[in-house]
């Protein structure tokens, strides 16, 4: 999907057609919609094709791009759990996979990144029946998490409204756990976490979470991921996702800073 972006991206800066790009890789203007779209794997020969169309040198980033296009070939290990979440998310997690920066704003719950195995199971069975589905779906949330330890995590900033850590989803207990989990994994250096207290008002991003994404290689735009009930979107569009990052950072500058947050986490352990 982030390749298509940029790839999107290169032919409108050039003011070429979906119909002429189609003709230049013996396909149509469809085929082009659907790679632009992140919807069909990519042929190296295509991307190519594509590249000289556009005008983009040979050279290091024009290599970095093909290999950028091979590794999105690859499935992912959440490609086996397609039953057990939506086409839409199972995008989020190939983009979340690979980033290197996870900015993310939440209203009503832990982020995902950071939950324990009780209050993510708790999630789920929230208007869905015991089962397979809801086991699958929590293998593959303690699955996505394991992005955190790797020997070069993402950076994982956090901003959650106050309900979010006072809402006892799953229990009292299991709050207390997850309360003492957010603890723990603040203590990781590429973690930050703060609480966007009740007493500060309204603000500009409320009542709408959202994740930002940023990815290694510079050729790709941010992503915003925006969620609702019946899907998803995805936003590469520079001034949107700058709306958005401009959102972000007042959300971090208003937020209790990561050691007032601490201190909100462990009273509200204390009080439990």
């Amino acid at each position: 999907m982030a390749v298509g972006g940029y790839l999107r991206r290169l032919r409108e800066e050039k003011g070429i057609t979906r119909e002429k790009a189609g003709y230049a890789i013996r396909g149509s203007e469809s085929k082009i919609s659907r790679m632009e779209l992140g919807r069909v794997g990519f042929k190296e020969r295509d991307i190519a094709d594509l590249l000289e169309l556009y005008g983009f040198p040979a050279g290091a980033e024009r290599e970095a791009v093909l290999n950028l296009a091979r590794e999105a070939n690859d499935p992912g290990w959440w490609q086996t759990y397609d039953d057990a979440f939506p086409a839409w998310f199972q995008n989020y997690i190939g983009l979340e996979a690979a980033a290197v920066l996870i900015r993310s704003y939440e209203v009503q719950l832990i982020p995902g990144l950071l939950q324990t195995e009780d209050y993510a199971r708790a999630v789920f069975m929230t208007g869905s029946p015991a089962g397979d589905s809801v086991d699958r779906r929590l293998a593959v949330r303690m699955q996505r998490q394991a992005i955190l330890s790797r020997d070069e995590p993402p950076t994982l900033w956090a901003v959650v409204e106050e309900s979010a850590v006072r809402r006892p989803v799953g229990g009292p207990r299991v709050m207390r756990a997850q309360i003492r989990h957010l603890l723990t994994m603040m203590e990781r250096p590429r973690v930050v976490v703060q609480v966007m207290p009740f007493g500060f008002g309204t603000h500009g991003a409320e009542g709408s979470a959202f994740s930002l994404l940023r990815f290694p290689e510079q050729a790709l735009a941010d992503v915003v991921y925006l969620e609702h009930l019946a899907g998803s979107q995805y936003i590469d569009r520079a001034d949107i996702v700058q709306r958005y990052t401009a959102a972000m950072t007042q959300l971090s500058n208003d937020a209790q800073t990561p050691d007032q947050t601490v201190e909100t986490l462990e009273s509200l352990l204390r009080q439990a």
